[in-house]
C-alpha cells in the first residue's frame, strides 16, 4: 500500500493547498518579531509572547498533519484486511472535491466493482484549498458527479461504501441526514458504511486551533447516523486526531 502514496505527499499538499494561510501566518509572526524590536520595552514581552503563539500553532499543526498523513498507518487501511468482500460487489468511494482514496481502495478489493462519487458543488464549496486539489489531481476514471441528495445507484446495491475526509463539507444539518439516508437507501442489508473524520474535539483543537471548529463534534454524527436509519457498528481511532464510524442498519431495517 506504501507504493501507492509518495514520501510526505500529505504534509506537501496541505501546505501546497493552504499556502494562503501559511504565507499569512509567517507575515503576522515577521511582522510582530519586528514590531518586538521598536516598540516600547514594556510591551516587547506582549508582542514576542504573540509572535510565539503565531508561529507555534503554525509548527504544531505542521508537525500533527505530517504525523497523521504521512507516518501514521491512516492510508494503509490494514483494518480493511480483515473485511471479506465478495468477487463482483459493488464498493462506492464518496468524496467532495479531493480524492485521494480511490486507488488504495481499488488496490485493496481488486476483484469488486468500484464506483466513485463526487458531490462537490462549486456554490457551496468555494474554499480555495479544494479548488487547488482539482487542479493538481485528475479524477479517478470513471468518477461520477452526484448530488448529496441523489446516488446513482439501485436500492441495496452497494456492499460497501467509503465516505473519508468529506461529509464535514456537508455543512447543513438536515442535508448531513439526506446524505446518510441515501447511503442508507444504496446499501445492502449486512453491507457497511466507513465514515473518517476528524472531530471537534480536544485533540484536534490543540494541534488546530480555530481550524478545528471546521470539523463537526462526535454528537453531531451519532445525531446523523440515528436520523438516517443506521446503528455504529464500530468505531476505530486510527490516530488521535482522526475517527473512523462504522455503520450498520439497523437489524429492524435489515
Amino acid at each position: 500500500m506504501e507504493t501507492l502514496r509518495k514520501p510526505f505527499q500529505g504534509i506537501s499538499n496541505i501546505i501546497r493547498f493552504n499556502a494562503h494561510l501559511y504565507v499569512s501566518a509567517l507575515a503576522i509572526a515577521v511582522l510582530l518579531a519586528t514590531l518586538g524590536r521598536v516598540v516600547p520595552p514594556e510591551y516587547r514581552p506582549y508582542v514576542c509572547t504573540l509572535c510565539i503563539i503565531v508561529a507555534g500553532t503554525t509548527l504544531i499543526s505542521l508537525l500533527a498533519s505530517w504525523y497523521i498523513y504521512d507516518w501514521s498507518p491512516l492510508y494503509r487501511m490494514a483494518w480493511l484486511d480483515e473485511w471479506q468482500v465478495a468477487s463482483g460487489s459493488i464498493i462506492v468511494n464518496i468524496h467532495a472535491g479531493f480524492d485521494e482514496t480511490s486507488s488504495l481502495i481499488r488496490h485493496k478489493f481488486p476483484d469488486t466493482v468500484l464506483q466513485v462519487f463526487d458531490f462537490y458543488n462549486p456554490v457551496t464549496h468555494t474554499e480555495p484549498s479544494i479548488k487547488l486539489a482539482r487542479k493538481a489531481y485528475p479524477p479517478f476514471p470513471g468518477t461520477v458527479q452526484v448530488s448529496t441528495r441523489s446516488l446513482p445507484l439501485a436500492d441495496r446495491a452497494a456492499s460497501q461504501v467509503f465516505v473519508i475526509f468529506a461529509a464535514h463539507e456537508i455543512r447543513k444539518g438536515e442535508e448531513r441526514d439526506d446524505f446518510f439516508r441515501e447511503l442508507f437507501r444504496i446499501l445492502q442489508p449486512g453491507g457497511r458504511v466507513i465514515v473518517t473524520e476528524h472531530l471537534r474535539n480536544w485533540p484536534n483543537f490543540l494541534v488546530y486551533t480555530l481550524g478545528c471548529f471546521h470539523f463537526l463534534p462526535r454528537r453531531a454524527w451519532l445525531r446523523n447516523f440515528v436520523h438516517s436509519g443506521f446503528r455504529l457498528h464500530q468505531s476505530i481511532k486510527i490516530t488521535p486526531f482522526i475517527t473512523t464510524f462504522v455503520l450498520k442498519k439497523n437489524d429492524a431495517s435489515t
